[in-house]
């Protein structure tokens, strides 16, 4: 059984390390040696975060793979997103995403996925719940991926296993995130899943 992720190539690592260096922004933090992970890709209030948690992945030579409304995967540009690790998800139609991403989880025994739950650059009163619904069918970690634009890191933070307790580890997830500053503070989305409050909106 393996004991670590798929590692990035070399030249994907060297335009990671470039990009930060040229941005002027730094990382934090060590990926867990697991073959197989779900990264938090928060907050996400702009275009710029792609390419900074690209960045940081490719830093911590983490060969990853995210997902993305289909479309962000046109013709010609759909190609290159794809060569980046994009997976297009085509919100129009009812199929079941998260039994889908478990099963390749299942079949595999090296994955890494960065999973937005925002889902959107602008605020939301929820964050969607496939990335813990995913982690917990797969029996895979949950690692806190992080950009804080004050102090120009990326980096990665806790790793999370679920537990079931919906609530209690979703509170070490919003602890950890709360003094991060996203690009766009306006436009964070709360840290709240509509599965901890059976659909009430949090209040401020």
């Amino acid at each position: 059984m393996t004991t670590a992720y798929r590692r990035c190539n070399p030249f994907a690592h060297v335009f990671g390390r470039l990009v930060l260096w040229f941005t002027g922004w730094r990382v934090e933090g060590r990926p867990p040696q697991v073959g197989k992970m779900i990264i938090i890709g928060a907050p996400h209030t702009s275009n710029w975060d792609f390419v900074y948690l690209l960045a940081a992945a490719y830093y911590f030579r983490i060969s990853i793979y995210w997902l993305g409304k289909d479309s962000l995967f046109p013709p010609v540009i759909g190609s290159v997103m794809r060569y980046l690790g994009g997976i297009a998800i085509d919100r129009s139609k009812r199929n079941n995403v998260v039994t889908s991403i478990v099963e390749h989880f299942d079949s595999t025994q090296q994955l890494v996925i960065v999973i937005p739950p925002a889902g959107t650059r602008s605020h939301t009163d929820y964050w969607r719940s496939g990335f813990y619904q995913i982690a917990k069918g797969a029996n895979i970690p949950i690692v806190c991926g992080f950009l804080d634009y004050r102090r120009k890191v990326a980096g990665l933070g806790p790793t999370i296993i679920p537990t079931g307790d919906l609530t209690n580890d979703m509170d070490q997830i919003r602890a950890f995130y709360e003094p991060i500053t996203p690009r766009h503070p306006e436009s964070a989305s709360r840290i709240y899943l509509k599965e901890e409050s059976g659909g009430i909106p949090p209040r401020n």
